[in-house]
């Protein structure tokens, strides 16, 4: 194999960019990602000094001559700059010295194109800035970006009246919130009801940002600020602490944040000051902070995917969204509640819906939750020319969910150890009923047909063998 020629394909199909320099940060080699970032080819770039290339670079802004005088790297720095065709582009670099008998002998980049993203997030910082500073001017409680309240959260089981009654008691409350719940379950919706049942702040702003949602690089950025001159491009903005100044910021998916983020986090927690980045000093912030997760917090630490200090610090209220799977009773007034909502939506006259339809819809495992359950009813309610949802509306929704690929049925081979029979007929028996019951999603009837038996049958064995759907089957 021709490793050499291995080695250019692999360069050339990749999605990001690739300077090498002398020592003197001459280009030795150039290769553009497909965005064409740098605005020339590399028969143009080869032999030019890495300032000629990118005019809007000094030799204290250019991470090359940085690194070439340092001979330390610089990993994943956001610069912003003009490139040879005099366009404003922005790229996240990691650059590496090269090092030869202990002498720098030059150094290689490799860049990818942030152009789109920075012009979103600026646009976005704008957006809120002033949609923030507005809102300082107005009382209504709506004008803060929060829409919910509690009486926005439906159900009338043990579980969501516990957890309705609970936030009420420290809607008030200065302290942060830690909110955990499954994807669907309705956090955000709790997160609003909250910061509007709070008097201090239901005037002020309401900010929600989903943590995964953005490079660090551009998520410190925008949660804390930046300085004038703190990098190539850089403004004095203020980040998403100092625009929720006596309100809400809610950190979606927090345990998305790296571990220097959430340690600059625990700082603003601990002291209620934030740094801008790039900045010397600090500005003191006015902000309860509530976070969520949709896998269960201690278990993020456990994975080291959520700081032990930082957990402890939002933990110090709690609160845990039920899964729907967890409050049945609830799926009827959820139905008929997003029934009459969409009526008024979409201009339709449904009365309800079916005995029949209803039960599939109570027996239904709802790995999606309240969200999961909202669309349906929207897509149902979008399709039928009737005034009741039925069975027949619904059924292809479950098939396809309730469908199993492959059941493994095969018995023990004839070669197996001899085992007592008894033993060995309930055990097959039990793991074919927890694999249907896996696959149906808990789906009781659905399991049963895919076994061919009656339901009552099926009930009956899952007692027998003390299969706990709670348990076994999540």
């Amino acid at each position: 194999m021709n490793y050499k020629r291995l080695l250019e394909l692999i360069l050339l199909n990749l999605d990001e960019g690739i300077i090498v320099t002398d020592a003197n940060a001459d280009i030795t080699f150039y290769k553009e990602p497909a965005t064409n970032i740098g605005g020339l080819d590399s028969r143009t770039a080869i032999g030019k000094n890495i300032l000629d290339v990118f005019p809007g670079l000094t030799p204290e802004t250019s991470t090359f001559y940085n690194v070439i005088k340092s001979k330390k790297p610089i990993i994943e720095h956001i610069q912003h700059y003009t490139n040879f065709q005099g366009k404003k582009v922005s790229t996240v670099t990691s650059t590496i010295p090269i090092v030869e008998n202990g002498e720098i002998a030059g150094c290689f980049e490799v860049f990818k194109d942030l152009t789109q993203v920075m012009d979103l997030s600026e646009k976005i910082m704008h957006l809120q800035e002033q949609l923030y500073r507005s809102s300082k001017r107005k009382k209504e409680y709506n004008v803060s970006g929060a829409i919910y309240t509690f009486d926005n959260i439906i159900g009338e089981s043990g579980p969501i009246l516990r957890l309705k009654e609970k936030a009420k008691k420290v809607a008030e409350s200065n302290s942060p919130v830690l909110v955990y719940g499954e994807t669907g379950t309705g956090k955000e919706l709790l997160v609003q009801a909250l910061h509007n049942a709070n008097l201090k702040r239901k005037n002020k702003p309401f900010i929600a940002q989903n943590c995964a949602a953005l490079p660090f690089n551009l998520l410190e950025s925008i949660l804390f600020g930046t300085a004038d001159g703190s990098f190539t491009g850089a403004k004095n903005n203020p980040g998403l602490f100092e625009l929720a100044h006596g309100g809400t910021l809610y950190l979606d998916e927090v345990n998305s944040l790296n571990t220097e983020l959430q340690a600059k986090l625990l700082r603003v927690l601990q002291d209620g000051v934030v740094r801008r980045v790039g900045a010397v000093g600090t500005k003191e912030v006015d902000v309860r902070i509530i976070a969520s997760t949709n896998e269960p917090p201690i278990e993020l630490v456990e994975k080291r995917l959520l700081r032990e200090d930082l957990y402890y610090r939002l933990n110090v209220i709690y609160l845990e969204l039920p899964p729907l799977r967890r409050r049945r009773e609830d799926i009827s007034v959820l139905v008929h509640h997003f029934i009459e909502k969409n009526n008024k939506h979409l201009s339709r006259r449904i009365k309800g819906i079916s005995e029949e339809a209803m039960k599939i819809f109570d027996e239904y495992s709802w790995p999606g939750n309240v969200r999961e359950l909202e669309h349906l009813v929207e897509s149902t309610m979008n399709l039928i020319d009737k005034d009741t949802i039925d069975l027949d509306d619904i059924q292809h929704y479950f098939e396809k969910r309730f469908k199993i690929a492959s059941l493994d049925t095969k018995p023990p081979s004839e070669d197996s150890p001899v085992k007592n029979l008894n033993e060995a007929v309930y055990k097959y028996e039990r793991g074919l009923l927890v694999k249907a019951l896996k696959a149906s999603k808990g789906n009781i009837s659905m399991a049963a047909r895919t076994l061919g038996l009656p339901k009552q049958t099926m009930h009956n064995k899952i007692k027998k063998h003390s299969i706990k759907l709670t348990k076994e089957i999540d």
